[in-house]
């Protein structure tokens, strides 16, 4: 049990150790166990969980201000519901809203934000089918706040993806999971890392970087279940959101119990979003994402794999940017000058309120 002093800060919402800690030590405490129907429960903390051949997510969104560059509130919900469910291998077919609105949110806003939505659920062939809105005195939210649940299911691709990786390696899980790492996968990133976390800080503090950053927010479910029908050989998928690339590269080395090395040449990042995280003291790695996978892979399909992303408008900027290794455990980077860094877990996302 907690002790009376103990209180809910921003860190507990912001990814890293932090918030991981809440969930396990809190959370899945009193929920761990109680899903026994489920293939992948609660307790893996995986990106979403699996029952018979259904994957299930749902996922809250409060991003201040809820309209940045490149996206808004509306959108960012129904991307990242799509993509945590896609991550696992599934393809998303339906969703649940539930709105929690602001007294004196302008009707205008809340149209503009639905219609993004409806934008977001066309590219990425979902429907929002039931849900439910409520609203709150004004003064509580900025805006609003929402919360996007989804179901996807089992695919042929996904079956075909796991025949091409058991040519090569003994695998017996159906999903890809944190856990499928093992030594001498390849790591690729599908594009550029820190785009959203610094649209949504640029939005929030008002600030220029001589360049307009926009969030990558999109849906990938399309492109990942294109790679897992056309390549095959993937093991593990991740979207790097809150913690960024640092956070989602840790978890996958405590849950696969391998290290990962990674290199900092092949890391994909913008120059004005290096520039900027300089000016700011912030770590691109640390910074959340909302358009990107990372994604496991044996090492047989990695070069395939690598030029089918380049060919698509949400990869086009993907990188093979490391190895799983039995060398060491937990992350590191092989820098510039030569040296090697510890890629740690972070305490959290050093960017409030970004989704």
């Amino acid at each position: 049990m907690s002790t009376n002093n103990e209180k809910i800060t921003m860190l507990h919402g912001a990814g890293g150790s932090v918030m991981h800690d809440l969930v396990k030590n809190y959370i899945v405490k009193y929920f761990g166990g109680l899903g026994n129907a489920a293939e992948v429960p609660l307790e893996a903390m995986d990106d979403a969980a699996v029952i018979g051949d259904i994957v299930f997510k749902s996922d809250s969104h409060a991003v201040k201000p809820i309209f940045f560059p490149g996206g808004d509130i509306g959108r960012l919900a129904i991307s990242g519901t799509v993509n945590d469910i896609s991550a696992l291998g599934a393809e998303p077919y339906a969703l649940a809203c539930g709105f929690i609105l602001e007294e004196g949110l302008a009707m205008s806003d809340f149209e503009r934000i639905l219609a993004s939505m409806r934008q977001t659920c066309i590219e990425a062939g979902v429907g929002i089918v039931t849900g439910d809105t409520k609203v709150v005195e004004k003064g509580s939210l900025g805006g609003c706040v929402m919360n996007v649940s989804g179901i996807g299911k089992r695919t042929a691709a996904l079956d075909s993806n796991l025949q091409v990786v058991r040519q090569y390696r003994n695998l017996t899980s159906r999903w890809a999971l944190d856990s499928n790492l093992a030594a001498g996968d390849k790591i690729i990133l599908s594009g550029t890392i820190g785009d959203h976390g610094l649209a949504v800080l640029s939005a929030q503090q008002g600030l220029k970087f001589g360049s307009e950053i926009k969030s990558d927010v999109k849906p990938l479910n399309r492109m990942i279940q294109n790679l897992l029908g056309g390549v095959g050989g993937v093991v593990a998928m991740k979207d790097p959101t809150r913690g960024g690339l640092a956070d989602a590269l840790n978890e996958w080395t405590e849950k696969s119990r391998t290290g990962i090395l990674i290199h900092e040449n092949k890391v994909p990042i913008r120059d004005d979003v290096q520039t900027a995280c300089e000016m700011l003291g912030l770590d691109p790695l640390e910074v959340g994402n909302e358009g990107k996978i990372i994604i496991g892979i044996v090492p047989q399909k990695a070069e395939e794999a690598l030029e089918f992303l380049k060919q698509t408008e949400e990869g086009k900027d993907a990188q093979i940017i490391g190895e799983t290794t039995t060398e060491f455990k937990g992350v590191a980077m092989q820098t510039l000058v030569g040296g090697k860094r510890i890629i740690a877990r972070p305490v959290g996302d050093p960017v409030p309120r970004i989704c």
